[in-house]
């Protein structure tokens, strides 16, 4: 028998359409690992609302009407997935041995769930929930997903490959992750850099059971380079190498025009000047928005803005 109190924390951004089989597979297995003795009976289901605009809110408080083992946590403002998360987690924080965060949309296989207990059981204070195959992706969404954690691996970011935010986090490992003040999250990026001891499992993800993606291509792009520009610095350093380069070309051309000009030969070409004008004014346009998009997250840390604000916490005894 073991007395842990697990947490899982989902967050919702309008699901309503998914929450009701959402539920009862996690209540099912919740229960299945309470008769266990795996869990103790104050473990709880966390429904984190994250600014919805259905009746997502709306379930989930008949949720918790209806059975205690469901918590809701409702967010005063929309501030996306990984503040949702961390509010779940920081909310579990203080009541788990463990939280386990997964997506409402039922595409994480919630048949793991017993082994990152196990895992935890072990010892483990982190388990990344791990991708075996991406058989479901589309062959774009495929190539783009390998060549983001390459590009992550390149410029020195600490990344689990084909691991989205499917984790158990010990109560240590989230003590950890609540020292770590930046509004810039990228949990993926933060989580590898707390340390403790690791594990893996393996699972398959499923299609979406309903609803639509909240992740489309534009929010996948912009998670993208949040997730490098929160984990790296490596691109400015980049734009340094770039600028030397193109300055030591820069002195080569001038030593080819004096030359061309003290041999008498001063025709000059149309083709290499206009080349030369876009490619520098494109490396400079380039140079530009990398600095700005570091610019933009001085400027949003140094306002020390909160990154969530609680509205109402559903809980109570069972």
């Amino acid at each position: 028998m073991h007395n842990n109190t697990i947490w899982l924390v989902i967050p919702c951004y309008n699901e309503q359409e998914v929450l009701p089989e959402t539920s009862k597979q996690l209540k099912d297995i919740m229960h299945g690992l309470i008769a266990k003795g795996k869990i103790s009976t104050k473990s709880r289901i966390a429904f984190v609302n994250d600014g919805s605009k259905d009746m997502t809110w709306s379930i989930i408080s008949q949720l918790h009407e209806r059975d205690a083992i469901f918590t809701g946590i409702n967010l005063a403002h929309n501030r996306g997935h990984q503040n949702a998360l961390l509010a779940g987690l920081m909310t579990a924080k203080q009541y788990a041995d463990a939280a386990i965060s997964l997506d409402a949309d039922l595409q994480d296989d919630v048949g793991a769930i017993e082994q990152f207990i196990d895992k935890f059981i072990e010892g483990k204070d982190v388990v990344y929930g791990v991708r075996s195959t991406r058989a479901t992706d589309t062959v774009f969404k495929r190539s783009t997903a390998h060549a983001f954690y390459k590009v992550m691996k390149f410029l020195g970011a600490d990344t689990i490959e084909d691991h989205a935010d499917y984790r158990l986090m010990s109560k240590r490992a989230l003590e950890g992750l609540s020292e770590f003040k930046e509004v810039n999250l990228f949990l993926r990026g933060i989580v590898p850099m707390i340390g403790y001891e690791t594990d893996v499992v393996y699972y398959e993800r499923h299609e979406r059971f309903a609803g639509k993606s909240k992740y489309p291509l534009k929010k996948m792009v912009s998670f993208a380079i949040d997730g490098i520009t929160s984990c790296s610095v490596k691109p400015i350093r980049m734009i340094t190498s770039l600028g030397i380069l193109v300055f030591s070309v820069s002195i080569i051309m001038l030593m080819y025009c004096l030359v061309v000009w003290v041999l008498g030969d001063v025709v000059a070409g149309w083709t290499s000047i206009v080349i030369s004008l876009w490619g520098i004014g494109g490396l400079i346009l380039l140079s530009l928005g990398i600095i700005g998009e570091y610019i933009g997250k001085i400027y949003m840390e140094v306002k020390e803005r909160p990154r969530y604000i609680i509205e109402k916490v559903l809980y109570k005894d069972l």
